[in-house]
């Protein structure tokens, strides 16, 4: 089954990919090596071309797993990785020095055995570094041959405007889902407004409404979900009752798994948007890729859209702490 393609800064790139993080990082245990490269290889068999992970993810780890996996078929895919957020002595630090992107970079050609990164994030922006430092830094990694292409990860419609005064952003990741709404704020009309092109991850909001997820007890300690509000008492369960009625939608009237529903709904809300939903399961993964295929009837689309919305969740996505460390508009 063919994806459609959609501008992402130079590329045309099919509009939906693979987020690579949950095959090392963050959600549980991962994958035995084995399984994750067989994943990656599916995707790739199903014709999706673009693929995005981080220094972060595994404390590099991910990058060697994507960049040894498809090494053989580096030229028809689109590789996007992140610095400003790496894994320091066994933490998570911030940092978007223009010596440490520099550094960050090197490192990540050397796992993702490539000589070139085509399209590489801030994954953070390091409120102690003026944002037109760090894409200045990214913008001589561009001069330099290193990577193609720039993006950001978690920033405000402001905080983009400054960065493309610098260098044309290709590309803006943020959390985007039915239930997380944010980047209806500003960020989506600034991203159509600029020609950078939108990239949703999370887009079945960690899980959530594909249905995989209906006890929080059962996550494992390592998983970040553990420490989300949505998925805590007392929000889990106002949660999951709107989760139900998604779900009736998905299968009553357009007859489809929720994840289906979910993804075709970010998609549709611009031409200039690409979901990267992540899985460790070949079926979620072959059942992702359809989503693309499907051409909802108007009423379906409102009808997800009333179920879960900014004001219709309950709990907030980050806990305080977590929050404070991202510059994204909040309601």
């Amino acid at each position: 089954m063919a994806i459609h393609t959609r501008k992402l800064g130079p590329f045309d790139v099919e509009c939906i990919g693979l987020g690579c993080m949950n095959l090392s990082h963050a959600y549980a245990s991962p994958p035995p090596i084995e399984d994750a490269r067989r994943l990656l290889l599916e995707a790739f068999e199903l014709g999706v071309r673009h693929f995005d992970t981080a220094a972060l993810y595994g404390f590099g780890k991910n990058e060697e797993l994507v960049g040894s996996t498809l090494k053989p078929y580096r030229g028809e895919i689109l590789l996007a990785s992140k610095c400003g957020m790496t894994g320091v002595d066994g933490k998570r630090v911030i940092d978007g020095r223009p010596e440490t992107i520099q550094r960050t970079c090197e490192e990540a050609l050397n796992r993702l055995e490539t000589d070139v990164i085509d399209l590489y994030y801030l994954h953070r922006w390091d409120r102690k570094v003026p944002i037109e430092e760090s894409v200045g830094a990214l913008k001589r990694l561009i001069e330099a041959g290193k990577i193609r292409a720039i993006g950001l990860s978690e920033v405000s419609a402001n905080t983009l405007r400054k960065a493309a005064r610098v260098h044309p952003i290709a590309a803006v990741q943020t959390e985007y889902s039915l239930w997380t709404r944010n980047p209806e704020i500003a960020v989506l009309e600034a991203c159509d407004e600029l020609g950078t092109a939108f990239v949703a991850f999370s887009p079945l909001a960690r899980g959530f409404l594909g249905g995989s997820v209906r006890d929080p007890a059962e996550f494992q300690d390592k998983d970040i979900r553990k420490g989300m509000p949505r998925f805590q008492a007392p929000h889990f369960a106002k949660n999951l009752e709107r989760l139900e009625a998604f779900e009736a939608l998905a299968d009553e009237a357009a007859g489809v798994p929720p994840s289906i529903l979910a993804l075709n709904w970010v998609l549709g809300r611009g031409r200039h948007v690409h979901v990267i939903p992540g899985t460790t399961r070949l079926e979620h993964l072959r059942q992702n890729i359809e989503a693309d295929a499907f051409d909802f009837p108007p009423e379906i689309l409102r009808g997800a859209g009333l179920i879960f919305n900014q004001k219709s969740v309950s709990g907030p996505r980050y806990a305080a702490t977590v929050q404070a460390e991202i510059d994204t508009e909040e309601f």
